[in-house]
This record gives C-alpha cells, sequence and structure tokens, in this order.
C-alpha cells in the first residue's frame, strides 16, 4: 500500500488518465483480458533476460492496493481476488481490511480459490489491544509477514520513537510465529533530520535486525536515490547499495517499475529499473507486483506484472 507524501504526487499526476480509460474498459473486469490488450502490452514489456535464475513461482505476490479500484467497485472484492487466483498468483498481500469479512471468514474464502494471504500492511497500532488482534488476525490468516506500510516525520526523535515501537510490536510477532517489517518510500532518503543524517538512517540504526526486517520498495529506492542525488548516475546501484548497507535483513520486494521519462510508476517491464540486475545480487522470500496508478486497468496491471517476473531471468 505505497501511499504518502511522494505516493498522492504520483496518484495526482494519473487520475484523469485512469478516468478516462476506466469508463470504456470496466466491463473487461475479471474476464477477456486477452482481447482488452494484455497480450500486447505485455510483448512490449522489456525483459532483462541475462542469466538462468528466475523468480521461483511460488514466491511471487500481489500488494492489492494495486487493484484497490476493481475491490472498492466493479467486479468486487470475490471477483478480483478469483481472477488473480486464475492468473497464477499464489499469494497476495493485504491491504485495505478485510471487506466485511473476519480473518477466519476470509481465510476459509481465500482457501478455497487457492491463494495464501502471505503478508499484510499494517500502521503501527495505537494499544496493546490492538497490537493483540493485530497479531492474532495474521496468525488467523497464515500469514508469513506483516508489515508497516508508512511514515512520514521531519522529526528524528520521532523517527527513533517509531522504531523503539516497531521493535516492541515486532518481538511480539515474532513470539507468534510471524516476521514483522518495515516499508519505504521515498522520503526516507531525501528528509534531511540534520547532521547529516536521514530517516533511513535513524531507522536502520534503531530498528532491531533480530526482529524487523526490510521490505524495499523498488521504485521508491530507485526515486529516493535520483531525488536526493545519490542514485541519479546508477540508480539500482543506489537501491543495492540500501539493501547491501542495512543491518537489517531484505526478506520482500515490492516489485514497481518507474517511466523513464516522468518519473511516474509504471507496469512492469514498461520502465527504466533493471529489476534482473537487482534480483542477481539479492534474492528474497517474496517479490510482491505492485502499481499505485496501473496504466489501464488494475487487472490488466495484474497479468503483466505476473508474467514479466515468470519470464524475468537474470
Amino acid at each position: 500500500m505505497c501511499y504518502g507524501h511522494d505516493g498522492m504526487a504520483a496518484l495526482r499526476r494519473s487520475v484523469d488518465r485512469r478516468s478516462l480509460l476506466r469508463g470504456s474498459l470496466a466491463t473487461l473486469a475479471g474476464v477477456g483480458l486477452a482481447a482488452s490488450g494484455v497480450g500486447a502490452t505485455a510483448a512490449s514489456a522489456t525483459i532483462h533476460s541475462t542469466g538462468r535464475h528466475h523468480v521461483p513461482p511460488g514466491l511471487i505476490s500481489i500488494q492489492l492496493w494495486t487493484v484497490r479500484d476493481a475491490l472498492w467497485g466493479s467486479p468486487g472484492y470475490d471477483a478480483t481476488l478469483t481472477h488473480l487466483a486464475r492468473i497464477g498468483y499464489p499469494r497476495v498481500e493485504l491491504a485495505l481490511g478485510y471487506f466485511g469479512r473476519t480473518a477466519a471468514q476470509l481465510r476459509q474464502f481465500l482457501d478455497g480459490i487457492g491463494i495464501k494471504a502471505s503478508s499484510s500492511h499494517d500502521g503501527i497500532s495505537a494499544d496493546t489491544a490492538g497490537l493483540e488482534q493485530k497479531i492474532q488476525n495474521a496468525v488467523t490468516l497464515g500469514q508469513q509477514f506483516m508489515v508497516v506500510p508508512y511514515l512520514y516525520s521531519e522529526s528524528a526523535d520521532e523517527w527513533k520513537r517509531w522504531a523503539e515501537q516497531m521493535n516492541v510490536e515486532a518481538a511480539a510477532a515474532r513470539a507468534a510465529g510471524l516476521r514483522y517489517g518495515y516499508h519505504n518510500h521515498a522520503h526516507e532518503f531525501t528528509i534531511d533530520l540534520g547532521g547529516g543524517k536521514r530517516p533511513w538512517d535513524v531507522l536502520t540504526a534503531e530498528l532491531d535486525p533480530k526482529l524487523v526486517h526490510l521490505e524495499v520498495d523498488l521504485y521508491w529506492a530507485v526515486t529516493g536515490g535520483i531525488n536526493s542525488g545519490d542514485g541519479v548516475a546508477d540508480p539500482e546501484g543506489f537501491t543495492l547499495d540500501v539493501i547491501r548497507s542495512a543491518p537489517q535483513r531484505v526478506l520482500q520486494y515490492h516489485v514497481k517499475d518507474r517511466d523513464a521519462s516522468t518519473g511516474d510508476m509504471a507496469d512492469l517491464g514498461t520502465g527504466m529499473i533493471d529489476f534482473a540486475r537487482i534480483f542477481r545480487e539479492h534474492s528474497v522470500l517474496e517479490y510482491i507486483v505492485e502499481n499505485d496508478t496501473p496504466d489501464v486497468t488494475p487487472q490488466q496491471t495484474a497479468e503483466v506484472g505476473y508474467r514479466y517476473l515468470r519470464k524475468l531471468r537474470y
């Protein structure tokens, strides 16, 4: 669920384009994607096939924020999740709640269509009761991961306080058999907290690497490097430095492309990011397709993303 300061700007830039397309393409939701142009879009994607390794199919997931318009509107939650299963996704990363179901009821539905909720985006809990409920829900759903999706502050002390809270939550999650992580945006690499420190420096210094892992959003890491000036010459190299230098383990990726000319988010394979280079240097336990602003329809973005990761060699 990649929203926030930079994310909302990207969302606003694309909303007019998406609104124009939505009316004519709404009837394609969940059916007839080949006829809708998925094949043509996938064919135009750039596949950096440079090696013999591939993303294990069982580790491919999708962040449900990508398909939120389809979940909220047409064709709805059940049809959209069923369509993701038909595409081939074995996993999803939950966001936006359970759409009227309890965790147990959602687990039953997902089991029935053959998809696992392996991860979720959840904010830091307001109190102990909230934390206990969040963990219980994740256990009921059979999750492997739970991830804090977004924090923003220009105060170093606030980032330190959040890190302390996350360490406490992560210890409780670990006791329940869950892995607890943090998901980045671009501002962690661009905000000047004083003394040459940025939020990413504070977080990675304060988060307990024995308890907290990182879910690196590759679009936002690349964008953070470009916006800060530190990664202009080599955005993927900057991202790899972020991954290598963190004391915490990077266990999940958000795999999201970047338009070379506008800097906006793009469907996988249509942008500038050399994912093969990154994957070759560091593999993870989950590769999560995401595009906050789908190029045509959420369903098409989901299919293009899955096909891209299945074909990619590195």
